[in-house]
This record gives C-alpha cells, sequence and structure tokens, in this order.
C-alpha cells in the first residue's frame, strides 16, 4: 500500500524510475516500518546519531514527560547521548511495529542497567526492561517526526523508582 493521493500515483510511478521510494513521497507501510525501526536503532542502540537525523523531518519533534517542551533534532541527540551515557548497555528491541498512512506505531522493550543518575533516579545494578510505547508521524517524503505515547517516560520514572511495584528486573 502506498500512502499516495490517487492523483499522484501517475507521477509516483514516472519518478520512481529515477529516484528512490521516499524521495517520490510513495513509501510503502514496509518501508515506513522498516525506516523507523532503522531510526530506533540507529539513535538508540548504535549512538549513530548523524545518520538518524538524517531520516528526521526539518520539523521533528520529540516529546515526552521527562521534559518540559518538544526536542529538535539537536535537543532529541542530546536527550539519546545523555540517555546512553546514563545506561551503556542501553539495547531498544522493537517487539512489534505497525503502520497505517503516515503513522508508525511501535511497541519495544528498553533494557539496560543504569550505572549513573538519569532524570533524578538513582544507580542501580539491575538490568531494567521497561516497555515503552511510541507513534511515529511521517511526511510524504518519508521524514520522520517521533512522538512517544505520554505513558511511556511515565512509566520509566515509575519502574526506576525502587518503591515501584512496576519494576521489572532481569537477573
Amino acid at each position: 500500500a502506498q500512502i499516495c493521493a490517487p492523483t499522484e500515483l501517475i507521477e509516483c510511478a514516472t519518478a520512481a524510475h529515477h529516484q528512490r521510494p521516499e524521495e517520490t513521497g510513495c513509501m510503502s507501510a514496509d518501508g515506513r516500518k522498516k525506516r523507523v525501526c532503522n531510526h530506533i536503532d540507529l539513535s538508540w542502540n548504535k549512538g549513530r546519531l548523524a545518520l538518524s537525523e538524517q531520516m528526521q523531518s526539518k520539523y521533528f519533534a520529540y516529546k515526552g514527560s521527562f521534559i518540559s517542551q518538544p526536542l529538535n533534532s539537536a535537543g532529541f541527540a542530546e536527550l539519546v547521548r545523555n540517555v546512553r551515557a546514563a545506561m551503556p548497555d542501553l539495547e531498544v528491541v522493537v517487539d512489534e511495529c505497525i503502520c497505517e498512512g503516515h503513522k508508525v506505531v511501535t511497541s519495544s522493550t528498553v533494557m539496560g542497567t543504569l550505572a549513573t543518575p538519569l532524570f533524578g533516579y538513582s544507580v542501580t545494578d539491575k538490568i531494567l526492561a521497561i516497555a515503552a510505547m511510541s507513534v511515529w508521524t511521517l511526511n510524504p517524503a518519508g521524514d520522520i517526526e517521533a512522538e512517544p505515547a505520554p505513558d511511556s517516560d511515565e512509566l520509566l520514572g515509575q519502574q526506576l523508582k525502587p518503591s515501584s511495584g512496576l519494576r521489572q528486573t532481569i537477573a
């Protein structure tokens, strides 16, 4: 399935001979899902922020409850660097990825050990496994804008609190 309006399909078919699908604005649902998963892997897992930034729209905005206002690409990169520094063994596994129209929804597990304080939470030697859900919006060219679900950051905060019943630990 493509995200083009019917009047754009002829234009997309012609352009497809000379450009990649994301350049024509005709990226398939599988292409959009792959792009989001690659963005997650490049940014959170590998710290390849210059590469992941190339996948972002110039209007990219990251929103979360731990931050007071949406972050642009540079702010998002700084956040990722801070989280990766606090959790050097950080791994984000995308458990499920679905796409409808310009939206991609990911359900992920964020795993790692908190080696330095993060967002006011103390160091722990336990490996944390945290459920996170994000809704990503892609523009017609396939550029990404991330919009984490409001409960994702709140759930992270609850799981990092020593007294929380929601905390999940492994070994």
